[in-house]
């Protein structure tokens, strides 16, 4: 194991938001002053989640998502093994993961980060041990986009009521959802309006409703409109989640099997019940002209 020390920050960082850039920049500059090299430990998925009986529609980026969002950061980031740490005291996890698996030479955390079992490793408890070994220690302040706090919990909140112009403010980039291209009944085949039907996984958060989206294909971007809602009858993917689906304008490729990424820029409206298919595409054609209007200058 290397001898070189790390300035350590903790936690979950889900969806790698704003307040979260901002902790990572005060770990860079922390390092730096203490000459140690920042690192993020992170868990893959929430500890909530992964205790959660109905896990689904939880997160709001999942593993993979987070891997690449921690990446574009630049701060080097680790993920920690859920099951190694769960059971172990706030003195056991700050002696054998902190100080011994990941070499602490000094620790930032949020002013609300707890960890251990039943999260009793409070911040006070941290401030303690480590003035106890003369480790650097330092607690930044929740980060504030106007006059809110910024948290997961606040984002996931603003993605139920659909203010997706909102939550790309607190994200830092507008919210995005990548899935892979499955199978489905090409009802909007039929309609003019070819779907592609997207495979997220249980845990993503799922806004519902009719989006204005941009989607990107290989290394290409596209305008387009998304639909999520619940459609039991004909979800061929899971009964017990909205079923997405992504109608992508001046396209005609065949997706099957692939993996692409959404980003929704601005909610058009909810999920409706239409008297038939005539009344379904006239609105189908309306959506599609309030989304190309939304999307002509917009840039990721």
């Amino acid at each position: 194991m290397t001898t070189q020390k790390n300035f350590l920050t903790v936690g979950t960082f889900d969806g790698v938001h704003a307040g979260h850039r901002f902790l990572f920049g005060r770990l860079e500059t922390l390092a730096a002053k203490y000459r140690l090299r920042p690192l993020a430990l992170y868990f893959p998925l929430p500890p909530k989640t992964l205790l959660n009986p109905h896990p689904e529609m939880t997160v709001l980026s999942t593993p993979e998502e987070k891997k690449e969002l921690l990446k574009s950061t630049g701060t080097p980031a680790t993920a920690l093994d859920f099951e190694e740490c769960r059971q172990l005291t706030p003195e056991q996890f700050f002696t054998e993961i902190l100080l011994k698996k990941y070499n602490m030479g000094g620790l930032l955390v949020g002013a609300d980060f707890a960890f251990g079992k039943d999260r009793l490793g409070s911040v006070d408890f941290l401030r303690a041990e480590c003035a106890r070994r003369d480790i650097a220690f330092e607690v930044t302040p929740f980060y504030h986009a106007e006059t809110e706090k910024i948290s997961s919990s606040l984002i996931r909140k603003i993605l139920a009521a659909g203010d997706m112009e909102r939550s790309a403010t607190l994200l830092g980039r507008p919210y995005e959802l990548t899935g892979t291209v499955v199978k489905g009944f090409q009802l909007g085949r039929k309609l003019g309006f070819p779907t592609a039907n997207l495979d997220t996984g249980i845990y993503k958060i799922l806004p519902l409703g009719v989006f204005a989206v941009k989607v990107r294909v290989d290394n290409k971007y596209y305008d387009g409109f998304c639909n999520i809602g619940f459609r039991p009858t004909v979800n061929p993917i899971n009964n017990n989640l909205p079923l997405v689906e992504v109608h992508i304008f001046n396209f005609n490729q065949d997706l099957y099997g692939r993996t692409i990424t959404i980003w929704f820029v601005q909610k058009l409206r909810d999920e409706m019940k239409f008297s038939g298919l005539d009344a379904l595409v006239a609105r189908l054609k309306k959506d599609r002209t309030a989304a190309q209007e939304i999307l002509k200058d917009f840039v990721l």
